[in-house]
């Protein structure tokens, strides 16, 4: 297996207008391209806007390129009508990996940011993720995103803020990350987001841990956070427990450790979780926080007896 070699950070091509100049002549330019996947959703608009707005560095160039994972390129119109110039790409296949993979295909820049299509970022987002990067020496960084909750979501729902996606290390290592917020050194050509796992979910987790057993360093940075509104049919005990069950076993999938040891630790903290739930029986937020953890656990268990997982990608939302 090849090493994780990171590319350069500076680059010598051309300079977009207005970028990269000073008294003294042409900068150097560190070049990001920011790539947004999308299927179906007509939230990406805000999401290329909030992109384009970004306040970067004057020796820092920026690109985006959306890539449509429809069946036929129904995102193209609606690209167009923003009026921004971005590269826009055709992935189809209902294969969250493909489009991922055609993103990383088409870029030449020295970094590469992840940002999903029914999030928005602040427009000092990719400046914080890079000055982290640079401080830390990480090859990739990850940032919290923050749910968005529609006017009466349940109270046991928000005080735990079940829908949020904050990164958090194992230990004291970052072994892996999502693509929803992410800033990384552009990959080498042979590491690719798996396809197998395109329509399941879990092909970040299981990309980013790839990324780091190769050397690569991770990195958190709790400062660069984005937004993501709270779908109404996502606000069920259902919808979260298929969630929490689907990442237990993305995570097993991903995980390069022994299964035996693997399924023993899920089984004894699927049980310490739920022991900790009973006596919780009438403080409804408690009891979801605890039954919710162990249903993860259960997950990770089922995926080291059951592998197979189901398809949730290329499905049109309600």
């Amino acid at each position: 297996m090849a090493k994780f070699r990171p590319v350069p950070q500076r680059w010598n091509r051309l300079v977009p207008q207005g970028l990269g100049r000073s008294a003294k002549g042409p900068l150097p330019v560190t070049s990001i391209t920011l790539c947004i996947c999308t299927f179906r959703r007509a939230s990406v608009a805000d999401t290329i806007a909030s992109g384009m707005a970004q306040r970067l560095p004057q020796d820092v160039a920026l690109s985006v390129i959306v890539a449509d994972n429809d069946d036929t390129p129904s995102a193209q119109a609606l690209v167009d009508r923003t009026g921004i110039p971005v590269t826009y790409l055709h992935a189809p296949a209902r294969n969250i990996s493909t489009a991922r993979n055609a993103c990383l295909d088409a870029t030449r820049s020295d970094w590469v940011a992840f940002l999903d299509d029914d999030e928005t970022a602040p427009p000092d987002w990719l400046a914080t993720l890079l000055a982290c990067a640079l401080e830390t020496g990480a090859d990739a960084v990850f940032g919290p995103s923050r749910a968005l909750y529609p006017a009466g979501a349940p109270a046991w729902i928000t005080t735990n803020d079940f829908h949020s996606n904050r990164p958090a290390p194992r230990g004291r290592a970052v072994e892996t990350g999502h693509s929803c917020n992410v800033l990384m050194r552009r990959p080498p050509p042979d590491l690719r987001f798996d396809p197998a796992l395109g329509r399941s979910g879990g092909e970040d987790t299981d990309f980013f841990f790839r990324l780091h057993r190769r050397g690569a360093r991770l990195a958190v940075c709790n400062a660069a956070e984005v937004t993501e509104p709270v779908a109404p049919h996502r606000l069920s005990f259902r919808w979260l427990a298929e969630r929490r069950m689907a990442e237990g076993q993305h995570y097993a999938i991903a995980a390069a450790r022994p299964r035996p040891l693997l399924l023993a630790g899920a089984l004894a903290k699927a049980t310490a979780s739920a022991a900790l739930a009973l006596p919780h029986l009438t403080n409804r937020p408690r009891l979801a926080y605890w039954t919710l953890r162990a249903l993860f656990h259960l997950g990770v268990a089922r995926a080291t007896l059951l592998p197979k997982q189901r398809a949730v990608y290329g499905q049109s939302e309600p």
